[in-house]
């Protein structure tokens, strides 16, 4: 997702109406985290790691708990549509054009697949609100005290959750019902924590974590793309060619 933003300019003017908001947005959550609770949480994982290994969990923590309030604030007041634009735009230039016109207005003529976006006719959401991942996410902290395997444990739990929303646009472009999205989830829950993980990561990086927000956009609509690519193939396999039909020959 990040050598593909950076290799397509087209995507450029979405990151720079968000960037300004990005940054400081980002760097207000983490300083005041960092300011207010960063010793705190020192002290207290000190109990149970040990003084070397407290600093380091600790960053990790304050990092984590920064990601998750910094993009629950971006997603739910200023980006989500942003990042619903990455992700149709870059399924557009994948050539899935007709997967987003489902959803919304595609001008093919307009020029780059920014510039095709037109409104949306169906409700377009990247990845919904969810209460369950924030309890989850309340509810995973304490691995942090586990000493050395804690942390990643933490962040593999948390990508678990986090993955499949990534997919959730993909999904409601298919039309699938919650029932079918559960099974089609189901099947591919490895890969989904992976790329929930890896997304999680990335968010960790500080004032950049926005940046790869929208990139993280980007990789999830490659990954559809694929997928949108086999699924077609395994369907062009499973309807036969029709039979010719019998013609006379006069002659």
């Amino acid at each position: 997702g990040i050598i593909y933003f950076a290799r397509h300019p087209f995507l450029y003017p979405l990151l720079r109406a968000q960037l300004l908001l990005c940054v400081l947005l980002s760097a207000f959550v983490l300083t005041n985290l960092f300011f207010w609770t960063y010793l705190p949480q020192v002290a207290f994982l000190a109990i149970f790691h040990g003084r070397k290994l407290a600093f380091l969990n600790a960053t990790f923590l304050v990092l984590g708990e920064a990601a998750a309030i910094t993009a629950l604030i971006f997603e739910c007041f200023f980006a989500d549509e942003t990042l619903v634009d990455v992700f149709d735009a870059t399924l557009i230039n994948e050539g899935c054009s007709d997967l987003v016109a489902t959803s919304r207005v595609v001008d093919p003529s307009a020029g780059d697949p920014v510039k095709q976006l037109g409104k949306p006719v169906t409700p377009a959401i990247y990845s919904p609100f969810s209460l369950r991942q924030i309890i989850e996410f309340i509810v995973f902290l304490p691995l942090n005290f586990i000493p050395v395997a804690g942390t990643p444990l933490f962040l593999v739990m948390t990508g678990l959750r986090a993955g499949p929303l990534h997919h959730y646009r993909y999904l409601h472009l298919l039309g699938l019902s919650k029932k079918e999205r559960d099974i089609y989830l189901n099947r591919r829950k490895l890969r989904y924590t992976w790329f929930g993980f890896t997304a999680l990561i990335l968010q960790l990086v500080p004032v950049l974590s926005m940046l790869f927000l929208l990139t993280t956009a980007t990789g999830s609509a490659l990954w559809a793309s694929k997928l949108e690519e086999q699924r077609k193939s395994a369907k062009d396999l499973s309807d036969p060619a029709p039979a010719p039909t019998y013609q006379d020959d006069p002659t």
